[in-house]
């Protein structure tokens, strides 16, 4: 933050990333909306710093890098027990990029083309929402909620519950999930669906109608992530040639 500041400190985040240009310019604007900015030029460097008994709130990671890939300090922090929230920044925009960095639990993927407005509404959802109860997690029944059926979405935090249990989704597929959830009796379409991930107009695969893959990989992961905590879950259907529609469990 800018010295002398009366701005409430939102977190400490961590800026990795070996375009100087790109991260000193993020670094400030990140300072000037409220956080503390801790930057480094290659994961190396920032391994080493976490090592030496610092910590951060927020982790932004460039994709590639020289020596050591985003990839590969992703693995390495979890390897070491590092739960930090950590969201890709990058210039690629492939679906397996995005599918491999969550796999590996990255909790966001942004494109660096993408306003520096849309990077700041996810890093504050992600660090107004990584501070946890005394159990290490945060509680449903708190905060303003949306709820439909086992549903329940704290849309403060950015956080998704179902049947009591949490389910881990990346903020992308909480805001999908929140647009299914309040479109009662209502289909959302794939455009819109994918305009939530990408931004209206944004345009993606091959063919007028690309987007539409995009969008069914999301809600497979999305679906995936619920039935892991739900293993009979079903309360997204497809409706062919439109879109999606949340359905409440009979």
């Amino acid at each position: 933050m800018p010295e002398g500041s009366d701005l409430k400190l939102r977190g400490r985040v961590a800026v990795v990333d070996d375009d100087a240009m790109f991260r000193e310019s993020l670094g400030l604007n990140l300072g000037e909306s409220g956080f503390e900015v801790m930057e480094f030029n290659g994961g190396r460097p920032f391994l080493d710093w976490l090592g030496a008994g610092n910590g951060v709130d927020a982790i932004l990671l460039d994709w590639r890098m020289p020596g050591m890939d985003g990839l590969a300090v992703l693995r390495s922090l979890r390897e070491r027990g590092v739960r930090v929230p950590v969201i890709f920044l990058t210039a690629l925009s492939d679906d397996i990029y995005e599918e491999a960095a969550l796999r590996f639990g990255a909790v966001d993927f942004i494109e660096k083309s993408r306003s520096l407005a849309i990077i700041l509404q996810r890093l504050r959802l992600i660090t107004d929402g990584a501070k946890p109860n005394a159990t290490g997690a945060a509680a449903p029944g708190a905060g303003p909620t949306l709820k439909r059926g086992k549903l329940e979405l704290k849309t403060d935090i950015a956080r998704a519950f179902y049947d009591n249990k949490p389910v881990d989704l990346t903020v992308t597929e909480f805001n999908i999930v929140c647009a299914l959830a309040a479109a009662i009796d209502a289909d959302v379409s794939y455009r819109q669906i994918y305009d939530l991930a990408r931004g209206a107009d944004f345009v993606a695969g091959q063919g007028e109608e690309g987007y539409r893959v995009n969008v069914r990989s999301f809600i497979k992961r999305i679906r995936q992530k619920f039935r892991t905590v739900h293993p009979e879950f079903n309360g997204i259907a497809n409706y062919p040639g439109f879109g999606y529609r949340w359905v409440d469990p009979e």
